[in-house]
Parts: C-alpha cells; sequence; structure tokens
C-alpha cells in the first residue's frame, strides 16, 4: 500500500472516529442526568488541549512562542471562543436532546456558512452548482427537521437552534485559523484553542457535576478525548501532507455516516425512511460543494 493510500484510509478512519465519539458522549449521558454537554466540553477540551501542547512542545514546536505575539494570541484565542467551542458544546447540546446522527447531520453543513462568507466578504463567484447543493442541503434539512410536514417539527427548535449554531461554529473554526495557520504548526493553534474554550466553559460554569461513581464514565471520556479528538486529529493532520485537502473534505461525509449507523445500531435510533432521504441529500449536497472538474485539479 503506498503512502498516500494509507493516509486517505487513515484520515477516512478519523472522520469515522469524530463520528463515533458523538456516540461516546450519547452513552454518557444515558448513564446520568447529571452529566451535561458542558461538563463533558469542559474536561475534553482542557485535557485535549493541554497533551497537544505538551506533545507539541516535545516535538520542537514552541507552543509558548505563539502566545508572545500579540495578534497571533488574539488570533487563538478568538479561534478557541468562536471556533472550537461552539463546534464542541453545541455539538454535545445536540447529541443530547436528540442523537449523534442529527447533531452530527446538522452540524455538516457548516461548509455553507463559510460559503455564504467567501461570497460577501470575499466576492468569491458562486458556481451553479454551489446553489443546486445549497438548495439541496435546505431541503434536506426541512425533511430532518418536519418529516416532509409543513405543520409540525420533528426536531425541537432547541435541537436546530444548536445544530444551527454548531454549524456556524463549523465555519468560523475554518475562517479564524486561516492567516495563523500559514506560520505556525496545526497542532500548536488546535491544543492551544481547546485549551483557551475549555478554560472560558469552566468560568463560565464553574462548577462541577456530581458524577457517579461507574467506571464506565472513565472509559467512555476516555473514548471521547483519545478517540474523539487525540487520534484522529493526528491522523487528519498527518494525511494532508500526502493528500489534497479537497480530499480531505469529501472524506468528512464518513463522520455522519459512522453518527446515523452507530446511533441505529447501538442505541436502536429508528429513521423514518424520509430521514435517510435527508441525510443522504445534506451529504451528497456537501460533497458537491467540495467538487471541482478535473482541469482545475490538475493545475493543482
Amino acid at each position: 500500500m503506498t503512502k498516500k493510500r494509507l493516509w486517505t484510509c487513515l484520515a477516512a478512519l478519523a472522520c469515522v472516529f469524530w463520528g463515533i465519539s458523538g456516540l461516546f458522549a450519547k452513552g454518557l449521558f444515558n448513564i446520568s442526568s447529571s452529566i451535561r454537554p458542558i461538563w463533558i466540553s469542559q474536561v475534553r477540551m482542557v485535557v485535549s488541549g493541554v497533551l497537544l501542547l505538551i506533545f507539541a512542545q516535545i516535538t520542537g514546536k514552541r507552543p509558548l512562542k505563539t502566545m508572545t505575539d500579540k495578534k497571533d494570541a488574539i488570533t487563538v484565542i478568538a479561534y478557541g471562543l468562536l471556533g472550537l467551542l461552539p463546534v464542541q458544546y453545541c455539538y454535545f447540546i445536540v447529541v443530547q436532546e436528540a442523537n449523534a446522527s442529527i447533531a452530527t447531520v446538522l452540524q455538516f453543513i457548516g461548509p455553507f456558512f463559510v460559503l455564504f462568507y467567501m461570497v460577501v466578504f470575499e466576492h468569491q463567484v458562486l458556481r451553479a452548482i454551489d446553489v443546486i447543493a445549497a438548495v439541496v442541503a435546505f431541503i434536506g434539512v426541512f425533511f430532518l427537521a418536519t418529516h416532509g410536514h409543513f405543520n409540525q417539527l420533528s426536531l425541537t427548535p432547541s435541537v436546530l437552534f444548536w445544530g444551527l449554531i454548531s454549524a456556524v461554529g463549523v465555519a468560523t473554526n475554518t475562517l479564524i485559523p486561516r492567516r495563523l495557520l500559514d506560520h505556525t504548526s496545526s497542532l500548536v493553534v488546535t491544543g492551544w484553542g481547546l485549551l483557551f474554550s475549555g478554560i472560558a466553559l469552566v468560568i463560565a460554569h464553574p462548577v462541577w457535576p456530581k458524577v457517579p461513581n461507574n467506571i464506565n464514565i472513565f472509559w467512555l471520556m476516555a473514548g471521547v478525548i483519545v478517540i474523539g479528538t487525540l487520534i484522529p486529529f493526528q491522523w487528519m493532520m498527518g494525511s494532508l501532507r500526502y493528500i489534497k485537502p479537497s480530499t480531505a473534505s469529501l472524506l468528512d461525509a464518513f463522520e455522519p455516516v459512522s453518527a446515523t449507523i452507530g446511533s441505529v445500531i447501538i442505541f436502536g435510533l429508528v429513521m423514518a425512511p424520509i430521514d435517510w432521504i435527508g441525510s443522504i441529500m445534506i451529504i451528497c449536497a456537501v460533497l458537491a460543494l467540495n467538487w471541482e472538474p478535473k482541469s482545475h485539479n490538475k493545475k493543482e
């Protein structure tokens, strides 16, 4: 197996792991009502951030140097608070109130918010396929939210709200650190971003919940941190040395697929045909958004 194929497989597996992390979180919520999205987010962000920064220091990335530059420090803090925090925290809110499948599918429409920003603020020209993809994605969300009935919602307004905020977080998570990533390791940027967002949540909600003395909580939380954060991050970042970002973005489709299949198998989630249609429409729309003609690819 060539290095390109190996890292393509690892990138796909990273997306599967991100989808599975929502299943770990749902398992935690099912154990006790005292376990809340904010507690999972606090633990995941602080622990993951510290571990990534330690690894960055060991591998010579000099993470402390980033914080000595005022502009870089402000960017990292904004990335944590406006990017990673809504992506992580709002996602877990939807997982708790609905399921990992819905949370991941709604978050998956984040690229359309990126497209909106690029069109409005950077004057990117819309392609016909972009418009078609946006319409298809909107219809897919409509099917998920209403089961195709105009007069009722199958998802609560709260789930839709936090799911869309999570998708906006995907956009800010992508856009904010662009300048910083030109001269700083992604390992350092993500490490600091996670740490700052986790600290912000601790400050906002310093009360520690009464978590039951259950060994399964430890293992599920470890799964969220290791399988849902540390391993997939390393694999995805490593894969970008061998595969194109456009290829990596297409592999993101494995995340909602794995979350949906896992929710059906593990938690007995029952999805109506219209739910499957809506989910598939959203995934296909995002894949179409990332499609480029072969002539463009050859120029890269």
